[in-house]
Protein backbone atom coordinates (compact mmCIF):
# COMPACT_ATOMS: atom_id res chain seq x y z
CA UNK A 1 0.00 0.00 0.00
CA UNK A 2 1.45 3.73 -1.26
CA UNK A 3 1.00 5.02 2.50
CA UNK A 4 1.56 8.48 1.71
CA UNK A 5 -0.90 8.45 -1.07
CA UNK A 6 -3.37 7.29 1.50
CA UNK A 7 -3.15 9.95 4.01
CA UNK A 8 -2.53 12.55 1.15
CA UNK A 9 -5.85 12.44 -0.81
CA UNK A 10 -8.02 13.51 1.75
CA UNK A 11 -9.35 16.97 2.45
CA UNK A 12 -8.99 17.54 5.61
CA UNK A 13 -5.48 15.31 5.74
CA UNK A 14 -6.30 12.01 6.99
CA UNK A 15 -4.14 12.00 10.40
CA UNK A 16 -6.47 9.25 12.56
CA UNK A 17 -7.77 6.09 12.06
CA UNK A 18 -9.55 2.91 13.25
CA UNK A 19 -8.05 -0.50 12.17
CA UNK A 20 -9.48 -3.63 12.27
CA UNK A 21 -10.30 -6.91 10.04
CA UNK A 22 -12.72 -6.24 8.36
CA UNK A 23 -13.22 -2.52 9.04
CA UNK A 24 -15.96 -1.24 6.73
CA UNK A 25 -19.01 -1.36 9.22
CA UNK A 26 -17.31 1.00 11.43
CA UNK A 27 -19.10 4.03 12.53
CA UNK A 28 -16.14 5.59 14.20
CA UNK A 29 -15.53 8.37 11.37
CA UNK A 30 -18.95 9.74 12.29
CA UNK A 31 -18.14 10.50 15.75
CA UNK A 32 -14.50 11.50 15.29
CA UNK A 33 -15.27 14.09 12.27
CA UNK A 34 -17.55 16.17 13.11
CA UNK A 35 -16.01 15.92 16.70
CA UNK A 36 -12.55 17.45 14.76
CA UNK A 37 -14.39 19.71 12.37
CA UNK A 38 -16.24 21.32 15.74
CA UNK A 39 -13.15 21.64 17.36
CA UNK A 40 -11.48 23.23 14.59
CA UNK A 41 -8.71 20.54 14.27
CA UNK A 42 -7.61 20.33 10.35
CA UNK A 43 -7.48 15.83 10.21
CA UNK A 44 -9.75 13.76 9.28
CA UNK A 45 -10.52 10.01 10.78
CA UNK A 46 -10.41 6.93 8.25
CA UNK A 47 -11.03 3.63 8.52
CA UNK A 48 -7.91 1.28 7.16
CA UNK A 49 -7.88 -2.20 6.65
CA UNK A 50 -5.11 -4.23 8.87
CA UNK A 51 -4.66 -7.90 8.33
CA UNK A 52 -4.02 -10.08 11.14
CA UNK A 53 -0.33 -9.75 11.71
CA UNK A 54 1.02 -6.61 10.17
CA UNK A 55 -0.35 -4.09 12.74
CA UNK A 56 3.26 -3.24 14.17
CA UNK A 57 4.26 -2.58 10.15
CA UNK A 58 0.89 -0.39 10.11
CA UNK A 59 1.60 1.35 13.53
CA UNK A 60 5.19 2.52 12.35
CA UNK A 61 3.48 3.54 8.61
CA UNK A 62 1.06 5.46 10.50
CA UNK A 63 3.31 7.30 12.65
CA UNK A 64 5.95 7.67 8.97
CA UNK A 65 3.22 9.45 7.16
CA UNK A 66 2.48 12.03 9.93
CA UNK A 67 -0.70 10.30 11.80
CA UNK A 68 -1.55 11.54 15.26
CA UNK A 69 -3.38 8.20 16.57
CA UNK A 70 -4.96 5.07 15.85
CA UNK A 71 -8.03 3.08 17.34
CA UNK A 72 -7.85 -0.45 17.14
CA UNK A 73 -10.77 -2.65 16.99
CA UNK A 74 -11.43 -6.88 16.64
CA UNK A 75 -9.04 -8.31 15.71
CA UNK A 76 -6.16 -6.31 16.42
CA UNK A 77 -6.32 -5.18 20.53
CA UNK A 78 -4.30 -7.97 21.49
CA UNK A 79 -1.62 -8.05 18.80
CA UNK A 80 -1.83 -3.82 19.31
CA UNK A 81 -0.35 -4.82 23.22
CA UNK A 82 2.82 -6.09 21.90
CA UNK A 83 3.60 -3.19 19.01
CA UNK A 84 3.86 -0.11 20.68
CA UNK A 85 6.93 1.63 22.42
CA UNK A 86 4.88 2.96 25.75
CA UNK A 87 2.33 0.97 27.48
CA UNK A 88 -0.07 2.68 30.26
CA UNK A 89 -0.25 0.73 32.82
CA UNK A 90 -3.67 0.09 32.96
CA UNK A 91 -3.79 -1.31 29.02
CA UNK A 92 -1.63 -3.76 30.93
CA UNK A 93 -4.40 -4.84 33.15
CA UNK A 94 -6.90 -4.76 30.87
CA UNK A 95 -4.69 -6.79 28.57
CA UNK A 96 -5.46 -4.89 25.35
CA UNK A 97 -4.91 -1.25 23.62
CA UNK A 98 -7.59 -0.20 21.69
CA UNK A 99 -6.23 3.35 21.09
CA UNK A 100 -2.75 4.52 19.81
CA UNK A 101 -1.33 8.00 20.50
CA UNK A 102 1.68 8.93 18.75
CA UNK A 103 4.21 11.55 19.65
CA UNK A 104 7.36 12.49 18.93
CA UNK A 105 7.72 9.21 16.55
CA UNK A 106 6.90 7.14 20.02
CA UNK A 107 3.80 4.61 19.56
CA UNK A 108 1.83 5.16 23.35
CA UNK A 109 -0.66 2.31 23.68
CA UNK A 110 -3.81 2.62 25.73
CA UNK A 111 -7.36 0.76 26.34
CA UNK A 112 -10.45 2.88 26.83
CA UNK A 113 -12.61 -0.05 27.68
CA UNK A 114 -12.54 0.12 31.10
CA UNK A 115 -12.43 4.00 31.34
CA UNK A 116 -15.18 3.93 28.79
CA UNK A 117 -17.44 1.51 30.92
CA UNK A 118 -17.17 3.76 33.91
CA UNK A 119 -18.11 6.53 32.52
CA UNK A 120 -21.16 5.00 30.70
CA UNK A 121 -22.50 3.41 33.88
CA UNK A 122 -22.40 6.95 35.51
CA UNK A 123 -23.52 8.81 32.71
CA UNK A 124 -26.95 6.25 32.01
CA UNK A 125 -27.55 5.89 36.08
CA UNK A 126 -25.99 8.24 37.62
CA UNK A 127 -23.83 5.83 40.00
CA UNK A 128 -20.65 4.70 40.79
CA UNK A 129 -19.56 0.87 40.18
CA UNK A 130 -17.78 0.76 43.75
CA UNK A 131 -21.44 0.71 45.19
CA UNK A 132 -22.91 -2.15 43.08
CA UNK A 133 -22.75 -5.81 42.90
CA UNK A 134 -21.80 -6.89 38.84
CA UNK A 135 -22.77 -9.53 37.23
CA UNK A 136 -20.97 -9.82 33.46
CA UNK A 137 -22.34 -12.07 31.21
CA UNK A 138 -19.29 -13.07 28.33
CA UNK A 139 -16.32 -12.31 30.73
CA UNK A 140 -13.93 -14.72 29.67
CA UNK A 141 -11.94 -11.91 26.76
CA UNK A 142 -11.96 -8.93 25.18
CA UNK A 143 -14.40 -6.49 26.39
CA UNK A 144 -15.59 -8.32 29.00
CA UNK A 145 -12.75 -9.01 30.35
CA UNK A 146 -11.72 -5.49 30.53
CA UNK A 147 -14.88 -4.74 32.31
CA UNK A 148 -13.99 -7.34 34.84
CA UNK A 149 -10.96 -6.54 35.57
CA UNK A 150 -12.09 -2.53 35.10
CA UNK A 151 -14.98 -3.14 37.83
CA UNK A 152 -12.60 -4.91 40.42
CA UNK A 153 -9.76 -2.54 40.03
CA UNK A 154 -12.65 0.25 40.73
CA UNK A 155 -13.89 -1.70 43.73
CA UNK A 156 -17.05 -2.89 42.72
CA UNK A 157 -18.99 -4.21 45.80
CA UNK A 158 -19.18 -7.72 44.23
CA UNK A 159 -18.24 -9.49 40.96
CA UNK A 160 -19.63 -12.66 39.42
CA UNK A 161 -18.77 -13.70 35.59
CA UNK A 162 -20.26 -15.97 33.52
CA UNK A 163 -18.96 -17.80 30.15
CA UNK A 164 -19.49 -20.33 28.14
CA UNK A 165 -16.55 -21.44 28.76
CA UNK A 166 -16.55 -21.69 32.52
CA UNK A 167 -12.42 -22.19 32.41
CA UNK A 168 -11.94 -18.95 30.66
CA UNK A 169 -14.25 -17.02 33.25
CA UNK A 170 -11.85 -18.85 36.15
CA UNK A 171 -8.93 -17.58 34.46
CA UNK A 172 -10.02 -14.33 34.59
CA UNK A 173 -10.96 -14.45 38.23
CA UNK A 174 -7.56 -15.64 38.85
CA UNK A 175 -6.10 -12.84 37.29
CA UNK A 176 -8.52 -10.21 39.26
CA UNK A 177 -7.00 -12.04 42.44
CA UNK A 178 -3.68 -11.76 41.16
CA UNK A 179 -3.87 -7.58 40.88
CA UNK A 180 -4.43 -7.69 44.63
CA UNK A 181 -8.37 -6.78 44.64
CA UNK A 182 -9.99 -8.93 47.08
CA UNK A 183 -13.60 -7.84 46.31
CA UNK A 184 -15.67 -11.21 46.30
CA UNK A 185 -15.23 -12.55 42.66
CA UNK A 186 -17.43 -15.44 41.53
CA UNK A 187 -17.78 -17.91 38.73
CA UNK A 188 -21.30 -18.90 37.63
CA UNK A 189 -22.12 -21.32 35.33
CA UNK A 190 -24.11 -20.39 32.25
CA UNK A 191 -27.24 -22.51 33.88
CA UNK A 192 -30.56 -20.33 34.32
CA UNK A 193 -31.16 -22.08 37.46
CA UNK A 194 -27.39 -20.58 38.38
CA UNK A 195 -28.27 -17.41 36.76
CA UNK A 196 -31.71 -16.16 38.75
CA UNK A 197 -29.59 -17.23 42.19
CA UNK A 198 -26.87 -14.98 41.01
CA UNK A 199 -29.65 -12.27 39.61
CA UNK A 200 -31.39 -12.34 42.92
CA UNK A 201 -28.17 -10.63 44.21
CA UNK A 202 -26.93 -8.53 41.36
CA UNK A 203 -27.46 -4.56 41.15
CA UNK A 204 -26.22 -4.26 37.39
CA UNK A 205 -25.69 -6.88 34.64
CA UNK A 206 -23.40 -6.54 31.56
CA UNK A 207 -23.85 -8.11 28.27
CA UNK A 208 -20.12 -8.77 27.09
CA UNK A 209 -21.28 -11.50 24.17
CA UNK A 210 -22.28 -10.82 20.51
CA UNK A 211 -25.77 -12.20 21.75
CA UNK A 212 -28.59 -9.59 20.77
CA UNK A 213 -27.30 -8.64 17.39
CA UNK A 214 -29.78 -10.64 15.22
CA UNK A 215 -33.29 -10.87 16.54
CA UNK A 216 -33.27 -14.69 16.56
CA UNK A 217 -30.27 -14.65 18.84
CA UNK A 218 -31.25 -16.95 21.94
CA UNK A 219 -31.86 -14.96 24.73
CA UNK A 220 -29.04 -14.33 27.49
CA UNK A 221 -31.11 -14.85 31.20
CA UNK A 222 -34.68 -15.96 31.89
CA UNK A 223 -37.05 -12.92 31.29
CA UNK A 224 -38.99 -13.29 34.91
CA UNK A 225 -35.31 -13.32 36.36
CA UNK A 226 -34.84 -9.26 35.37
CA UNK A 227 -36.40 -6.72 38.08
CA UNK A 228 -37.34 -3.26 38.30
CA UNK A 229 -34.44 -2.76 40.19
CA UNK A 230 -31.65 -4.45 38.04
CA UNK A 231 -29.39 -1.69 35.78
CA UNK A 232 -28.64 -3.45 32.38
CA UNK A 233 -25.76 -2.11 30.10
CA UNK A 234 -26.38 -4.40 26.81
CA UNK A 235 -22.90 -3.72 25.15
CA UNK A 236 -24.62 -4.88 21.78
CA UNK A 237 -26.13 -1.93 19.69
CA UNK A 238 -28.55 -1.90 16.92
CA UNK A 239 -30.57 0.64 14.57
CA UNK A 240 -33.72 -0.21 16.92
CA UNK A 241 -31.88 0.51 20.16
CA UNK A 242 -34.24 -2.74 21.57
CA UNK A 243 -31.91 -5.87 21.69
CA UNK A 244 -33.87 -8.84 23.60
CA UNK A 245 -31.85 -8.32 26.70
CA UNK A 246 -33.27 -4.55 26.62
CA UNK A 247 -36.42 -5.45 25.56
CA UNK A 248 -37.16 -7.74 28.49
CA UNK A 249 -34.95 -5.64 31.07
CA UNK A 250 -37.54 -2.66 30.06
CA UNK A 251 -40.59 -4.84 30.09
CA UNK A 252 -39.62 -5.82 33.88
CA UNK A 253 -39.49 -1.48 34.19
CA UNK A 254 -35.57 -1.72 34.69
CA UNK A 255 -33.49 1.09 33.70
CA UNK A 256 -30.99 -0.14 30.17
CA UNK A 257 -27.97 1.35 27.95
CA UNK A 258 -26.85 -0.08 24.93
CA UNK A 259 -23.38 -0.32 23.56
CA UNK A 260 -23.48 3.10 21.57
CA UNK A 261 -22.85 4.43 24.85
CA UNK A 262 -19.48 3.00 25.71
CA UNK A 263 -18.71 3.90 22.05
CA UNK A 264 -19.05 7.02 22.41
CA UNK A 265 -17.10 7.35 25.84
CA UNK A 266 -14.50 5.10 24.20
CA UNK A 267 -14.38 7.56 21.04
CA UNK A 268 -14.13 10.78 23.98
CA UNK A 269 -11.67 9.00 25.92
CA UNK A 270 -9.09 8.66 22.69
CA UNK A 271 -9.89 12.92 21.74
CA UNK A 272 -8.43 13.33 25.21
CA UNK A 273 -5.51 11.48 24.38
CA UNK A 274 -4.86 12.93 21.05
CA UNK A 275 -5.19 16.62 21.57
CA UNK A 276 -5.00 16.46 25.72
CA UNK A 277 -8.28 18.20 25.89
CA UNK A 278 -11.96 17.45 26.46
CA UNK A 279 -13.82 15.73 23.52
CA UNK A 280 -17.11 18.00 22.27
CA UNK A 281 -19.23 15.04 23.68
CA UNK A 282 -22.77 16.09 22.49
CA UNK A 283 -21.22 16.65 18.64
CA UNK A 284 -20.00 13.12 18.90
CA UNK A 285 -23.08 11.30 20.29
CA UNK A 286 -24.98 13.37 17.13
CA UNK A 287 -23.01 11.74 14.76
CA UNK A 288 -23.07 8.32 16.06
CA UNK A 289 -26.68 8.59 16.14
CA UNK A 290 -26.92 9.88 13.14
CA UNK A 291 -24.93 7.11 11.75
CA UNK A 292 -27.19 4.32 13.25
CA UNK A 293 -29.88 5.96 12.46
CA UNK A 294 -28.71 5.95 8.18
Amino acid sequence: MNWNAVAGRFTPPARLAVIGDPIGHSRSPQMHNPALQASGIDAQYIRVQVPVGSVAQAFRQFAACGFLGVNITIPHKFEALDAVDVLDPLARQLGAVNTLAIREGKLHGYNSDGPGFLRSVKEAFGTDIQDLRVLIIGAGGGAGRAVAVQSALSGCRQLMLVNRSHEKAEAVAAEIFLLGRRAETSVIPWRDDALRAALAKTDLIVNATSLGMRPNDVRLLPADALLQRHLVFDMVYRADGRTPLLADAAAAGARTVDGLSLLLHQGAISFEHWFGRPAPLEVMREGLQNAVKA
